[in-house]
């Protein structure tokens, strides 16, 4: 059976993204972070790594060893826990993913309260818009906002996403309002920060269109400020617009017709089977907090 240890550095080198990075993390030299995965690969009799002068990456064995070893690793930790006498208390590290703007409103906020109730655990959150290799980055659960496909992972609906057409008052004001799906052609409309097509549902059929606008950007919240202050139409979520829509400042666009119900916001992670508490009460605590009607759509 491989050394427990060199199991422990073989997840971390792959949580860091470099064995340097890893020694650091453990302070050892990379010297011996790179003898004990020869060491383990050896005992294996396979490449876990592809190794450039520049980076590292899993082969294919080293994916399907990496999702088993640290299932293991936090099958140890959960048994070191009952053992000890504290199987009731939750620790450890918990890495997370999620979108930008969806990080900054609706996950940051309540921390506090997950780190009341589970004051034994540490939260890394990594906010990007750009979806992540859960597994070959170390992830422990992923927030995605997507209609997925299938796929290896294990994805657990937190709430629906509703996305709509919309605009400031002022820019209503300013160019009226459309009145039919084609009376877009004569708006400006802005563009999704990654140039996706505007996929909706309408009373009588299903739409495809691909806006054109004068602004191109990769910031989602370029985008949010750019409508804000009147430029023109754009398709937002109802989780990022919620209170500007209550107060009158955004104004909705064509109110039969929005996005595609698929939509949903997701809790994502690499295994049902060996799911570790850590990451169970955290889908939980936000499945609690959001729920089949979220609090920005009340």
């Amino acid at each position: 059976m491989a050394n427990l240890a060199d199991l422990e550095i073989f997840a971390r080198v792959v949580a860091s993204g470099s064995m340097s990075a890893a020694g650091r993390e453990l302070g050892l030299q990379p010297a011996i972070i790179s003898k004990r995965i020869k060491r383990l690969e050896e005992r294996l009799g396979t490449r876990l790594f592809q190794r450039t002068t520049r980076q590292i990456s899993l082969t294919e064995a080293g994916e399907g060893f990496h999702e088993r070893v640290i299932a293991a690793l936090a099958g140890l930790e959960e048994a070191e826990a009952f053992v000890s006498g504290k199987s009731d208390e939750v620790r450890g590290r918990l890495k997370i993913s999620a979108p930008t703007s969806f990080g900054r409103m609706h996950i940051a906020p309540h921390l506090k309260a997950f780190f009341d109730l589970y004051p034994a655990l540490s939260v890394q959150l990594i906010l990007t818009d750009e979806f992540q290799d859960i597994v070959a980055e170390g992830f422990d659960v992923a927030i995605r906002i997507a209609e997925l496909s299938d796929s290896s992972l294990v994805a657990r609906r937190l709430a629906p996403v509703k996305r709509i057409l919309c605009a400031s008052a002022g820019y209503i004001a300013a160019h009226g309002a459309p009145q039919t799906i084609a009376e877009l052609e004569r708006h400006i409309c802005i563009p999704a920060h990654n140039n996706a097509h505007w996929h909706l549902l309408g009373p009588d059929r299903p739409v495809t269109l691909k806006p054109e606008g004068p602004l191109a950007t990769n910031s989602s919240e370029v985008i949010r400020e750019a409508v804000l202050a009147g430029l023109g139409i754009a398709l937002r979520s109802t989780w990022d617009i919620g209170p500007e829509l209550k107060s009158g400042r955004l104004v909705r666009v064509l109110p039969d017709w929005e996005s595609s119900a698929n939509v949903g916001l997701y809790a994502v992670y690499p295994s049902r089977q060996f799911l570790p508490a850590k990451v169970r009460v955290f889908i939980d605590f936000l499945a609690g907090i959001y729920g089949p009607e979220p609090y920005w759509d009340r």
